[in-house]
């Protein structure tokens, strides 16, 4: 007997023909919670239809955590352009609650779209609207959040309503579910979820049949937690749900005044094993507009490039940026553009940046203490202590906003994406040009700059919110001289002239050869995948510490014409 499709919206203009001959030929199946649909690299034979229910795709990600694309809902394709393109699947696709799927083989659609030319072109329209939306913007935004309380002492309905309020100011509609949810029946609970741009679904841990039923409705969890508490093990219920089984776990981590914490924010992090740690301190207006923005997608990302000496250019695009109104959720960096983004992200002052950065990087030196090489031109020794003076032992998850930076793992071939540990130690790696400074050993893997492979990690960042990304780049200016390298001097001629305090041409030889594998076609996709880029006209070569002023001034200019340049739905994007 033919299935009935008809309720599906992606059927609405093929004709009745075209649907009749659709229903005769699909095959109809239930796929289970956490089971999955079809992994990446697998053959595309088919193409699926989602009749109820909720799924998710994902690639690959770094440090085995993998990276959501998007969410498909009742009525989306999935599939289609890998089973168009005879190509294996791009990602991997897995239920996110019990989903009931149609197929239709490779076969059959290609005598349904010979006889019915509207099937391919319903199906043309929905693939446009998808690549449109951006590389990692293929599918819905997460809709059902699992708020989960860690400790009995946590006003949970209080911290929902909370958002709630904050999200209907900017007009994002929110319907909160407790425990008296906990007895409903599935089309009971999709009835409470629809007509509401984000449903949030309150429990406790202390009540393991409705956190679990929770967590198993969620396309996210959120786990909020007591900075004055400490983790317990096992922290999540057995059996976990999909969203905690494919790391869709945030840790929110409460500060109330004049309380002691009782365990470092990474504890918390590590215990939960969570993608991302909010914190949510108390009175803070700001802590809950950025939850807000995070939850109903309308976050700000900051990516700032590699560039020896031009990401001072950096400095004057966030002056700029802040400047104009922008207020950022979310931070990343490679390379120097590690340490300026873990700048922004420790709250520092224009001022202090400014202050700190000439500090460690101007008034001397830091790459002076050079040797004859053996694995690089510095020992590293000032780089270190200077990264100690000024970020101590502060961790990542202590910082106030999410933040990553990026180094090349040589013993992979891949980016090594930092979240976790001491902050020092990333950006130790981060900026650990090859041959100029020694390379971070971590276990078994040889971490150099990240500029080697990702000098520009805005498509690490669109895996890590579902926002808007902003950014400066400097990789497509000039930052080598020529003349340098005309009958250049012996070693212990360039010492006699120019003494140990400034680098020889080698080093800006060697950075800009380190950066030369993300300078082409890979470099551009970087760049498309943020939605706006600054890119400072400077001349400064990567070694030239001296050239501050100017440098910083460059990046101001570049940021406010990016801004300025920028269309209305840019503007609308980054501003929201």
């Amino acid at each position: 007997m033919p299935l009935n499709l008809s309720f599906l919206g992606f059927f609405d203009d093929i004709g009745k023909a075209a649907l009749k001959a659709v229903e005769h030929e699909v095959e109809w199946f239930c796929l289970p919670a956490g089971a999955m649909l079809f992994g990446e690299g697998e053959p595309a034979d088919a193409f699926y239809l989602l009749r109820s229910g909720a799924l998710a795709a994902f690639r690959n990600g770094a440090l085995g955590r993998p990276n959501l694309l998007g969410y498909i809902r009742q009525g989306e394709p999935v599939g289609e352009m890998s089973m168009l393109e005879e190509r294996p699947h791009s990602a991997s696709v897995y239920a996110m609650r019990d989903s009931e799927v149609v197929r239709l083989p490779r076969a059959s659609f290609d005598r349904i779209a010979d006889k019915h030319p509207s099937l391919m072109r319903e199906l043309a329209k929905m693939m446009l609207r998808r690549l449109r939306s951006g590389p990692q913007r293929g599918g819905s935004e997460p809709r059902v959040f699992a708020f989960i309380a860690s400790s009995p002492t946590i006003d949970l309905e209080y911290r929902a309503r909370a958002l709630k309020d904050a999200l209907e100011a900017i007009g994002v509609s929110v319907a909160i579910g407790g425990e008296e949810c906990a007895d409903f029946a599935g089309t009971r609970l999709d009835e409470f979820e629809s007509g509401h741009d984000l449903v949030f679904l309150t429990a406790r841990l202390g009540n393991p049949h409705w956190a679990r039923r929770a967590m198993g409705r969620a396309d996210r969890v959120w786990l909020f937690a007591r900075s004055d508490a400490r983790p317990s093990g096992p922290l999540i219920p057995a059996d976990p749900s999909p969203a905690t089984n494919l790391k869709l776990l945030d840790v929110v981590l409460l500060h109330h005044d004049g309380v002691a914490r009782a365990a470092r924010p990474q504890e918390w992090m590590d215990a939960a094993d969570a993608a991302r740690i909010f914190h949510w301190r108390q009175g803070s207006t700001a802590d809950l507009k950025r939850l807000a923005r995070t939850l109903s997608g309308r976050s700000l990302g900051l990516v700032l490039s590699g560039g020896g000496a031009r990401a001072y250019a950096h400095i004057g695009a966030m002056q700029a940026f802040e400047a104009s109104g922008l207020e950022f959720d979310f931070l990343c960096g490679a390379s120097m553009g590690a340490i300026l983004a873990a700048s922004e992200g420790l709250e520092w002052s224009h001022e202090e940046i400014v202050e700190r950065i000439r500090d460690a990087f101007v008034d001397s030196n830091p790459l002076s203490d050079w040797q004859l090489p053996v694995v690089s031109l510095a020992r590293g020794d000032k780089v270190d202590h200077r990264l100690e003076k000024h970020f101590g032992d502060i961790e990542i998850a202590d910082m106030t906003r999410p933040y990553f930076c990026v180094s090349s793992n040589l013993s992979t071939g891949r980016p090594h994406i930092h979240r976790r540990g001491l902050l020092r130690h990333a950006l130790r790696a981060s900026i650990a040009l090859p041959g100029i400074l020694p390379p971070v050993v971590e276990g078994d893997s040889l971490l150099v700059d990240g500029a080697v492979f990702t000098n520009f990690p805005s498509e690490q960042m669109r895996a890590f919110h579902r926002g808007a990304n902003v950014g400066c780049d400097v990789t497509r200016a000039s930052g080598v001289n020529a003349k340098d390298f005309e009958n250049p001097p012996s070693f212990f001629g360039w010492i006699r002239k120019h003494g140990f305090g400034e680098p020889p041409p080698i080093a800006s030889l060697l950075m800009r050869a380190a950066t030369a594998g993300t300078m082409v076609d890979r470099h551009e996709s970087f760049l498309k995948a943020a939605d706006l880029v600054a890119l400072p006209e400077i001349d400064t070569d990567l070694r030239e510490w001296k050239r501050f002023e100017d440098t910083i001034q460059s990046g101001y200019e570049a940021a406010m014409r990016a801004l300025d340049e920028a269309d209305d739905d840019i503007r609308s994007k980054i501003f929201s």
